[in-house]
C-alpha cells in the first residue's frame, strides 16, 4: 500500500530544503526524499572552505550576475535576496559576518551548525525524511522509489523536485533524472559545466608555480570581466575569478589577462622603458611593474618570445591571451548550466507537462558564479517553488 502525504520533495540541497520549509510552514503534511545515505552533501562539502551564503549589494548589482536568466530569476530573487537570506540565516540562531568584498558567511564558516539548526527546524514542523531513498519515476499516478526495504510508492498531491544539476556526481547530482522527465516531454537544455576550473598543459618550468595564487589581475572573456583571484595548479587554473567567466570561455570567447589593471597601458610603457643596466627582465618587470612571481611566469608562458619595445610589451602584459584546453569536465565544475528548461515550466515552476510538479534550484536551466550567488539562487527558486506548491494545494 502506498504511503500517503500532502507533498514530497526530492532532493535535499538547499532548494530542497527551503521548499520543505514553505510546504511545512503552510500546514501541509511533507516528506523529504534523499537518495544518498545523508543529506545536503555539496551543501555541506561547499562549506568545508568557508560557506558563502550570499552577496550584500543592491539589487540591480545582484541581478546582474545572473546572466541571461536574470529577467527569469528576478521576481524570486527580488523576494528572496541577499538581505533575505542574511535574516533567514539569522532566524535559525546562525551569526554571520560581512567580508570587505561583501561577501556574507556564518561566523564559524562551515555549513554544517546552519544545517543541523535548519533540519532541527524541520523536524519541528514535521517534516518526514527518508534517505537512500532513490526516485524511480512514477507508477500509475504514485512515485516510485527504491529503497533499501525494496521498492516504495507514495502517492502526494504535489511533488517538488530539486535533484541538482550533473557535477559532483558522488555528492548526489548526477542528472540521472533526466530521462525520467524527457520521457513525459518536459523540453531539457543539456548539461555544461559553469564555475569550473581551466585546463592548461603547462610548459615545465611552471611547476616551480603550482599552487600559486596570482592576485591583482583582471579576467575577461568575451562581456564577463572579473577582478577576482585564481591559483596555478597542476592542471591549469583554478579560483573565483576563473569561475565567474567560465561561462564565457565555454562559449568559445578567448581568455584575456590585464596583469596590471591598475594602470594605463601607456603608463606600463612607460616604466619599463627606464634604463634596466645589467637586471635581468624578470628583475626589471618586478622593479619597475611591481610584478610577482606568478605573473610574470604567466606572462613568459603565453607571451614568449616577450617584445623587447617597452610599447609592445606594455600591451601584451595589458591583454594576455591564456592558450588553454577548455573547461574541466563537467563532474568537476562547481555547477552546471541547462537543465529544465524555462519554456517548460509556468510562472510557480511548475512543469506545464505535469501538473503538480514543480522544479527548484540547480536542475533548472540558469547559472550564477559562485561567490554567494549559486546558493542564493538556489535558496530563492527553492522558496517560490514550495510556495507555489502550496498554493496549489489551496486550490480546489
Amino acid at each position: 500500500m502506498a504511503e500517503q502525504c500532502d507533498a514530497v520533495v526530492i532532493g535535499t540541497g538547499p532548494a530542497g530544503l527551503m521548499a520543505a520549509d514553505e510546504l511545512a510552514q503552510a500546514g501541509h503534511s511533507v516528506l523529504l526524499c534523499e537518495a544518498k545515505p545523508s543529506v545536503a552533501r555539496k551543501l555541506l562539502m561547499a562549506g568545508k572552505s568557508g560557506l558563502n551564503l550570499t552577496k550584500d549589494e543592491e539589487f540591480d548589482e545582484l541581478i546582474h550576475n545572473f546572466g541571461a536568466a536574470a529577467k527569469w530569476l528576478t521576481p524570486m530573487l527580488r523576494e528572496f535576496d541577499g538581505a533575505a537570506v542574511q535574516t533567514w540565516a539569522r532566524s535559525l540562531g546562525i551569526e554571520i559576518f560581512t567580508g570587505s568584498t561583501g561577501r556574507v558567511f556564518p561566523k564559524v564558516m562551515k555549513s554544517s551548525p546552519l544545517l543541523r539548526a535548519w533540519l532541527l527546524e524541520l523536524d519541528q514542523k514535521g517534516v518526514q525524511r527518508r534517505t537512500r531513498w532513490r526516485w524511480s519515476g512514477w507508477d500509475g499516478g504514485a512515485l516510485k522509489f527504491e529503497t533499501p526495504g525494496g521498492s516504495q510508492n507514495v502517492d502526494a498531491s504535489v511533488t517538488v523536485l530539486a535533484l541538482g544539476g550533473a557535477s559532483w556526481s558522488r555528492l548526489g547530482s548526477d542528472g540521472a533524472w533526466t530521462s525520467l522527465l524527457s520521457g513525459k516531454g518536459v523540453e531539457l537544455a543539456p548539461f555544461q559545466p559553469a564555475n569550473a576550473g581551466l585546463l592548461v598543459n603547462w610548459s615545465d618550468h611552471m611547476a616551480a608555480r603550482f599552487g600559486a595564487p596570482i592576485k591583482g589581475i583582471s579576467l575577461q572573456a568575451g562581456e564577463l570581466v572579473s577582478r577576482g583571484e585564481a591559483v596555478i595548479s597542476q592542471r591549469g587554473l583554478e579560483g573565483g575569478g576563473i569561475y565567474s567567466i567560465s561561462a564565457g570561455v565555454r562559449e568559445g570567447a578567448s581568455l584575456v589577462l590585464d596583469l596590471l589593471p591598475d594602470l594605463e597601458e601607456d603608463e606600463v610603457a612607460q616604466r619599463l622603458a627606464r634604463p634596466r643596466g645589467k637586471a635581468s627582465l624578470a628583475n626589471h618587470l618586478r622593479k619597475m611593474l611591481k610584478l610577482d612571481p606568478a605573473r610574470i611566469a604567466l606572462l613568459q608562458e603565453f607571451g614568449r618570445p616577450l617584445p623587447q619595445a617597452p610599447q609592445e610589451l606594455a600591451r601584451l602584459i595589458k591583454a594576455l591571451t591564456v592558450k588553454h584546453s577548455g573547461l574541466r569536465p563537467i563532474d568537476e565544475a562547481i555547477s552546471t548550466a541547462g537543465g529544465v528548461a524555462q519554456t517548460a515550466l509556468d510562472d510557480g515552476l511548475m512543469l506545464k507537462k505535469i501538473p503538480g510538479v514543480f522544479c527548484a534550484g540547480e536542475m533548472l536551466d540558469w547559472e550564477a558564479p559562485t561567490g554567494g550567488y549559486l546558493l542564493t539562487g538556489c535558496l530563492a527558486t527553492g522558496r517560490w517553488a514550495g510556495r507555489a506548491a502550496a498554493q496549489y494545494l489551496s486550490e480546489p
